[in-house]
C-alpha cells in the first residue's frame, strides 16, 4: 500500500474530509521528513509508515477541535507537528510554526516552498521573546513538556477570548495541578487516534 494510501485509510477511519490532493500533499510532507531526518535528526520516528500514525493521523486529531479559529499558532513545531498538517487540511486557517532551532526552522521554509503552502508562516524566536503584534485565537503545542512551563511561556501569544490547546498522553493530573492562576483548564478531551494504542488527551487552557 502507498504511503498516500495508507493516510486516506486513517483520514476516512477519522471521518475528515480533507481538500482534493491533502493526502498526497501530507505523503510528500513524511518524505520530506525521512529524507532530511537521514542527515538532521528531526524526529525520532524513523519510518514513514509509522509516521502516518504517530505524525500525521495524531496531529490531524485537533481539527475538529479548533473549528472557529482563523489564526493558529503552533509553539516548539519542530519538524511542523500539528502545524504543517493542520494547515495541509486547513488551506483557509492561517497557521504560524514557531521553533528557536535554525536546522528545524530551515526544514519547515523548505516544506513550505515545496508543497506551496500559502497559509504558513516560518518563525525562528523563542517562544517566551517573540512578540507579534496580532495574537492567536488558538495557541497548540504538541511538545512543550509540561502546561505550567506552556502557560508561562505562551500566554502573551494568546488573543483574549483564544484558548492554549496542549496535545498530552496520558491524562496529565499532576501537571494540571501546577497550571498559574492566572489560567483555568477549561476542559481535558480523550481523544482517539486510528491504529495507536497510546492514550491521547487535548488540555484546553483559558485566561482565569
Amino acid at each position: 500500500m502507498t504511503l498516500e494510501s495508507r493516510i486516506a485509510e486513517g483520514l476516512a477511519a477519522m471521518d475528515l474530509t480533507l481538500p482534493e490532493g491533502s493526502a498526497a500533499k501530507l505523503a510528500a510532507y513524511l518524505e520530506l521528513i525521512a529524507k532530511w531526518n537521514r542527515v538532521h535528526n528531526l524526529t525520532a520516528v524513523r519510518e514513514t509508515d509509522q509516521m502516518v500514525v504517530l505524525h500525521v493521523l495524531d496531529s490531524l486529531s485537533l481539527l475538529p477541535h479548533i473549528a472557529p479559529a482563523k489564526a493558529l499558532l503552533d509553539v516548539g513545531s519542530g519538524p511542523g507537528l500539528p502545524g504543517i498538517p493542520v494547515a495541509i487540511a486547513r488551506p483557509e486557517l492561517s497557521v504560524t510554526l514557531l521553533d528557536s532551532s535554525h536546522k528545524k526552522c530551515a526544514f519547515l521554509r523548505q516544506v513550505k516552498a515545496e508543497l506551496a503552502l500559502e497559509n504558513v508562516e516560518v518563525v525562528c524566536e523563542r517562544v517566551e521573546g517573540w512578540k507579534p503584534p496580532p495574537r492567536f485565537d488558538a495557541v497548540v503545542s504538541r511538545a512543550f513538556s509540561d502546561l505550567a512551563d506552556f502557560v508561562e511561556q505562551a500566554r502573551h501569544l494568546v488573543a483574549p477570548q483564544g484558548t492554549l490547546i496542549a496535545m498530552k498522553g496520558v491524562h496529565p493530573f499532576d501537571e494540571i495541578a501546577r497550571v498559574p492562576a492566572t489560567h483555568r483548564v477549561a476542559r481535558v478531551l480523550e481523544i482517539r487516534v486510528p491504529s495507536l494504542e497510546a492514550k491521547r488527551h487535548l488540555v484546553f487552557l483559558e485566561a482565569a
